[in-house]
């Protein structure tokens, strides 16, 4: 089975996402300026045995624009997909600002059964400090498009094959006003106050919890995401660069799997 439907979210914006194969559901979520064809042979591997829903998050891919990219409007927007679907708890997988965004659903009691987050660290303080140093290139829309295609670039690493980079850079969509309006916590924010933010949505994530990083997030993020959201798993795949799951996508699905069977 393989369908495209779309849905309207409570806030009007329309969102569109895919239904691949027959199973148990399990919803996949991309990363910024990408769509839900980023996830490629990932798709391929789950919707052998399961029900794979893949979002194309608003402002991305085939849905619409939003009012607000704020990531616990988006994670609505995520749920209205769930809903529509007719599911009432569903394992739910982030890559990057997906990672983001399937945990603030899971914080806010979404319909979600387990997280995956595929190299998305939610302690921010680095990457907010990286964000705010070209901000004034990101907001110029001459230097835009090449500033987000260098920190692409650099987070990418030496690991992922020639052929997915060049598959992953044919399908972004660098919309100024999207990433920007994304980043903008990054952008405005004090270090204090999106610290605070975070670490209470993290707080409120209660389900079972697996974070892949394919970038080390550093020697204490794993006891500060333990200490907030307690039984989480924090792996790092060292030398993976940011998309681990497409490094080794057998690797990937494989353990998946195993954490989906200890979740269930």
């Amino acid at each position: 089975m393989r369908s495209v439907p779309a849905t309207t979210t409570p806030a009007g914006t329309t969102v569109h996402y895919e239904v691949i194969g027959d199973g148990a559901p399990v919803v996949l979520v991309h990363g910024l300026a990408e769509s839900g064809e980023a996830w490629g042979t990932i798709t391929d591997r789950l919707s052998a045995t399961r029900r794979v829903i893949v979002v194309d998050l608003p402002g991305h891919g085939r849905s619409g624009a939003a009012d607000s990219y704020d990531i616990v409007h988006m994670a609505a927007d995520v749920a209205a997909v769930i809903s529509a679907e007719g599911l009432d708890g569903v394992h739910v997988v982030g890559h990057s600002l997906g990672g983001a965004v399937v945990s603030a659903l899971a914080a806010s009691d979404g319909p979600v059964r387990s997280v995956v987050n595929v190299d998305q660290p939610l302690k921010l303080d680095d990457f907010q400090e990286s964000v705010q140093a070209v901000g004034a290139a990101l907001r110029d829309p001459v230097s835009f498009a090449d500033v987000m295609n260098t920190i692409f670039d650099s987070m990418a690493g030496d690991a992922l094959d020639a052929s997915e980079r060049d598959r992953l850079q044919e399908l972004r969509r660098l919309d100024q006003d999207v990433v920007l309006s994304v980043w903008s916590p990054l952008l405005d924010s004090t270090r204090d106050a999106l610290a605070t933010r975070i670490e209470e949505m993290t707080r409120n994530i209660r389900c079972p919890y697996l974070a892949i990083h394919g970038i080390d997030p550093g020697p204490a993020y794993a006891t500060w995401l333990e200490a907030l959201a307690p039984g989480a798993i924090v792996e790092v795949w060292d030398g993976f660069g940011h998309y681990p799951h497409l490094v080794d996508p057998d690797r990937f699905v494989r353990r998946v799997e195993e954490f989906w069977a200890v979740s269930d």
